[in-house]
């Protein structure tokens, strides 16, 4: 009776742990713009999970991972999102999610910050490094950053006279503290 108890007792602090690390995503939005023929192509990608440990107060101690679903990529082309769905590009069937894993943060003013970040597209990681703002209101929490990327960098696609190989990408999330 006092091992099975003790057992539970075990099973509910790990599970009341394991869901206070973790954030609830309120909203998100996430978008990419590249130059495909010289045209703006845009598009967005869903899916967000993260798990937030961010304190302005102790940045060395915060934390933040996230991840996309690339099966939500979308571009308004479903011919387009088929492709970049493919081996060629993203290949989605072997690599289903995007990660990022913070390294750093640096305070710059006010409500604006840098992190470091490893960025792994395809099995590729490379560090990121992503100004962004952080609004705390209430009890939640705002984070909004634009950074860019060279897709050749992750193995997305290939040379191209067509399409550049810098992509930007916009995130704009609000999570539950």
């Amino acid at each position: 009776m006092i091992k099975k108890s003790f057992t539970s007792i075990i099973l509910l602090i790990t599970i009341a742990a394991f869901a206070y690390s973790q954030s609830a995503i309120n909203h998100s939005v996430i978008t990419f713009k590249i130059k495909n023929l010289g045209i703006n192509t845009n598009g967005t990608i869903g899916g967000l999970h993260a798990d937030i440990h961010f304190n302005p107060a102790d940045l060395t101690a915060s934390t933040l991972t996230a991840s996309v679903e690339v099966n939500t990529l979308n571009t308004d082309n479903s011919e387009r999102d088929d492709h970049l769905k493919s081996e060629s590009f993203f290949d989605l069937a072997k690599y289903p999610r995007i990660t990022l894993k913070s390294v750093s943060f640096k305070h710059k003013s006010g409500n604006n910050y840098t992190g470091v970040f490893d960025l792994t597209i395809k099995d590729q990681t490379k560090p990121v490094e992503i100004p962004f703002t952080y609004v705390e209101n209430g009890n939640s929490q705002s984070f909004n950053g634009n950074f860019k990327i060279n897709r050749l960098d992750f193995g997305i696609g290939s040379h191209s006279m067509i399409m550049s190989d810098e992509v930007f990408i916009s995130i704009n999330a609000e999570a539950v503290k």
